[in-house]
């Protein structure tokens, strides 16, 4: 599919009908919003997904990545140049914390960006989707130094996040995750386990992958 048409009017639809988009530009992190903007702010991103994601989408059914001999990874055809159009654009920033370079929307609006960047092309949307749920752990659980050091450059698509979640022995069973982490005295971790099927765990559109 690269003939991908965001459904603009449903999503004004649904944002002006479901969601008391008044009231969120009441709350002051979001004062500097409305609803106007915030629509032509969908709207484009829209029309980014459908002109610059969508057609990348063949290339990566029909091609796919390639893992290279030494064992590095490089994307399907095309997936890297939009990744940089992509972080050109800031649409991965658009929900996250202004100190950290992000756009400072809600995250509503992230969602509605995140669902036209899914639709267009699911299999690239995963980067992006990956790197801000690791954005976000950090963001609530990580220290001052390790925010300083990770949050702006991943929050801006320089770095890129994935989540090792998958075991030999445990897919979407969490609960049988048999790995483990214990927190040392010099504060660092000793993790012992394995794990496998790393989605974007790998790849040549960042130069770092957390």
């Amino acid at each position: 599919m690269t003939d991908y048409q965001p459904p603009f009017d449903d999503i004004r639809f649904t944002l002006e009908t479901m969601c008391d988009l008044p009231e969120l530009w009441g709350i002051e992190r979001f004062a500097h919003l409305d609803t106007e903007t915030t629509l032509a702010v969908i709207e484009e991103a829209g029309r980014f997904m459908a002109e610059v994601v969508a057609p990348t989408n063949v290339d990566g059914d029909r091609v796919g990545s390639r893992r290279n001999p030494d064992g590095s990874v490089t994307a399907a055809p095309g997936f890297a140049h939009a990744y940089e159009r992509f972080v050109a654009a800031g649409w991965g920033a658009v929900p996250f914390d202004p100190e950290f370079g992000g756009g400072g929307f809600p995250w509503l609006v992230g969602l509605v960006i995140q669902e036209m960047l899914t639709s267009a092309n699911m299999a690239f949307s995963l980067c992006p989707l990956l790197t801000q749920g690791a954005i976000d752990m950090l963001y609530q659980h990580a220290d001052e130094r390790l925010k300083e050091l990770y949050l702006s450059r991943m929050v801006t698509g320089e770095w890129t996040g994935t989540m090792n979640l998958t075991e030999p022995q445990a897919g979407s069973d969490v609960g049988a995750l048999s790995t483990r982490a214990v927190r040392a005295e010099d504060g660092t971790y000793r993790i012992s386990g394995q794990k496998i099927f790393i989605t974007w765990g790998e790849h040549d559109m960042a130069e770092n992958i957390v």
